[in-house]
């Protein structure tokens, strides 16, 4: 607990919201598939605290994020939590389709008191709107990311997602049809993994 508040610079009471929200995971796993069963166990490494090398990565003057595909709220919850206390500006928005995930998401957000809101909807049927930041993990490949992302972005957007081992091969395929700026960071959780941190996304003409 002390390496975590020392790393983020929080609070115990938000450590605690972080420990009720892996709580409750748990306790919902068991009515809905959130996660993959194998990842329970090691859901503070897996999940939470692979959610939470985000948040510095999150410009500092942010107002509005986009968590798409919000799943069981990875990333989006736990950087939802450290907002709470460093960034309480930041308004942060939770895009899933399934609706037995949103019920999860709502009732993890009623019981930790966030300002947060639930959007039940596909993501391309959200209305056009610039957003600062873009947070996805574990919904698509990088050149779908991109175009759901893309009617989303203006110069100053940023979009961080973490990929797997793939990533260079995602990126490959991206560059064939987006032109875009990115940063390849490590993933301090995944020897493997990286945090691909995007921004100045276009459609490639011709």
């Amino acid at each position: 607990m002390e390496s975590f508040c020392e790393i983020y610079d929080v609070s115990r009471e938000t450590f605690d919201k972080l420990k009720i929200c892996q709580k409750l995971l748990g306790e919902w796993q068991q009515k809905f598939n959130l996660v993959s069963n194998s990842s329970l166990p090691d859901a503070w490494k897996r999940h939470f605290l692979d959610s939470a090398q985000l948040f510095p990565l999150i410009p500092q003057k942010a107002k509005i994020l986009f968590d798409l595909g919000s799943g069981a709220g990875f990333p989006g919850l736990v950087l939802a939590i450290l907002a709470a206390e460093k960034m309480p500006g930041l308004r942060i928005n939770l895009v899933e389709s399934t609706t037995k995930k949103t019920l999860y998401l709502n009732t993890v957000v009623e019981a930790l008191g966030l300002n947060v809101t639930v959007i039940n909807e596909r993501i391309e049927n959200i209305g056009s709107r610039f957003l600062d930041v873009i947070t996805s993990r574990a919904l698509a490949p990088l050149d779908k990311l991109l175009d759901y992302s893309s009617r989303f972005c203006n110069s100053q957007t940023v979009c961080l997602f973490p990929k797997g081992r793939t990533y260079n091969d995602e990126l490959e395929k991206a560059r064939q049809e987006w032109n875009f700026e990115c940063t390849i960071l490590p993933n301090a959780y995944s020897s493997e993994g990286k945090i691909l941190k995007i921004s100045n996304i276009e459609k490639r003409r011709g």
